[in-house]
């Protein structure tokens, strides 16, 4: 491991996440509000930060490691929250203790959506846009972003991309170089941001809140401009809307990008891992709908709409509501907070375990039930037509024992603060699954708990954004030996 090579990396990575400060800081100025200065001195201290961390360490060259992907990947997401707290800290009418702020600008880079702001409405615009822009970046991956830029500098990026790309197959590429890969991926978020934006404004919003949810729906992040969410726009084409490109943005962006290049949706038809997202996604939808129409608490259009949307919405770990789902009758809530543990598929914006790594427990528990009935019997386990290795399905019960205890171990953590059982767990699930809304006091925002209980929801926030084990790899004696 070459910790020079590391720490000029994250300098660089710095020194670029400062520009993205540019943005609301125009908007600040042409709105003429009080969030100028507070922008300026962010960018100012993120840049000669990230400076101050390249210059020592400006001439390390070394090939990567994959600890090396792994360090640069948890280090950065740390830092980066840190320092993308800056505008909220440094903004006196938001009101934030630094913990706050930290917790805000982790849960908008993880694509979580939970929030300790109240009064969204009456926000700057610049703030407002600043917070969905932190989703849409954390969506995409900074890192893996970034990667296309870095071998500019003479830095190489697939160490970055296996460490940072969310799922079990990390060492997948669609195209033969890596920056290439990342180049393919951005160019298939960006241009569905933009078609996302498009129909919103088309549908009714204005430019602003089209840009802005266009920003945070493909993020599958779930932060808007308004307290009352999508619920404000009162528009069932906006919801339909924005249920489309939320599934869009759950499925895998290779299959997006294989799509874009060959204009065929076959690929789509005969992956397995969509079409298993889609049927439970189909499931959950169908039960919704069907609930809230049989138990009169919508009207059959509104129950189908608003169903459709909120299974799509919390399923996909998106976030966005229409109403406060947590008050409607408690099977709906739990229901829908226990398929958020699927999220999206292997590869795309969505948080959750991924359906992949369930369809293979699924497909593991039915192979072994097969087992019983027939012992002598050899049952290869299949994913399509293609053989399940071994050691992917021993990789996938390993993140899901690490994941399960990691689970465990920060709701009592939680309770230990306070908190009652249904919160701290709606807490941790909402959390670590990347999802935001949760049950009981976390229901509408987070803004109640304790710090320290945010404290801990902002290290769950990083272990489900960052897939469990690219965190906690750093915790191990045997990470750190030469």
């Amino acid at each position: 491991m070459h910790l020079s090579v590391s720490l000029r990396i994250l300098g660089i990575l710095l020194m670029l996440f400062s520009s993205t400060m540019l943005v609301p800081l125009i908007t600040a100025l042409i709105t003429d509000d009080d969030t100028a200065n507070g922008f300026l001195s962010a960018l100012s201290i993120t840049f000669f930060a990230g400076l101050a961390i390249w210059v020592p360490v400006m001439n390390a060259r070394h090939d990567l490691r994959i600890r090396d992907g792994f360090l640069i990947t948890s280090l950065f997401w740390s830092v980066l929250g840190v320092f993308g707290a800056l505008p909220f800290a440094l903004t006196d009418s938001l009101n934030l203790t630094p913990t706050e702020a930290v917790f805000e600008s982790i849960s908008g880079l993880t694509t979580t959506g939970a929030t300790v702001i109240v009064g969204l409405d009456s926000l700057p615009a610049s703030i407002l846009i600043y917070r969905q822009l932190l989703q849409w970046l954390g969506g995409i991956g900074i890192i893996v972003v970034a990667v296309a830029v870095l071998p500019m500098l003479g830095i190489g990026g697939m160490q970055l991309y296996k460490a940072e790309t969310p799922g079990p197959s990390k060492d997948s590429k669609l195209t033969p170089r890596i920056t290439e890969t990342a180049k393919a991926l951005a160019m298939v978020y960006v241009t569905l941001t933009i078609i996302c934006a498009l129909a919103y404004w088309l549908a009714g919003m204005t430019s602003f809140d089209a840009i802005a949810h266009a920003l945070s729906t493909v993020a599958i992040g779930g932060f808007s401009t308004h307290d009352a969410s999508m619920g404000y726009f009162d528009s069932n084409a906006i919801l339909l809307i924005c249920s489309l490109f939320m599934y869009i943005s759950a499925i895998n962006f290779g299959l997006h990008f294989i799509f874009w290049r060959r204009g065929n949706i076959a690929p789509y038809l005969k992956d397995s891992e969509t079409r298993f997202f889609s049927s439970v996604l189909l499931i959950c939808v169908a039960i919704t709908c069907a609930y809230l129409i049989i138990s009169k608490i919508l009207d059959p259009s509104d129950g189908l709409v608003h169903g459709i949307f909120q299974a799509v919405s919390i399923t996909t770990t998106t976030g966005f509501a229409t109403q406060d789902f947590a008050h409607w009758p408690s099977f709906l809530p739990v229901m829908l907070l226990m398929f958020s543990f699927m999220g999206g598929c292997v590869g795309s914006t969505g948080g959750g375990m991924k359906a992949m790594r369930l369809m293979l427990i699924y497909k593991q528990g039915v192979r072994e039930m097969k087992q019983l009935v027939h012992p002598q019997a050899i049952i290869p386990l299949k994913v399509g037509r293609r053989r399940v290795e071994a050691s992917v399905v021993s990789a996938v019960w390993s993140f899901f024992a690490v994941y399960t205890t990691s689970f465990i171990v920060i709701m009592l953590l939680l309770m230990a603060t306070g908190l009652d059982f249904t919160t701290a767990f709606s807490a941790v699930a909402a959390s670590i699954n990347n999802l935001g809304p949760g049950l009981g006091e976390v229901s509408a925002n987070y803004s109640s708990i304790s710090d320290v209980a945010k404290g801990i929801l902002c290290f769950a926030m990083l272990l489900g954004r960052l897939e469990i084990f690219t965190l906690l790899v750093l915790f191990t004696p045997m990470f750190w030996r030469i």
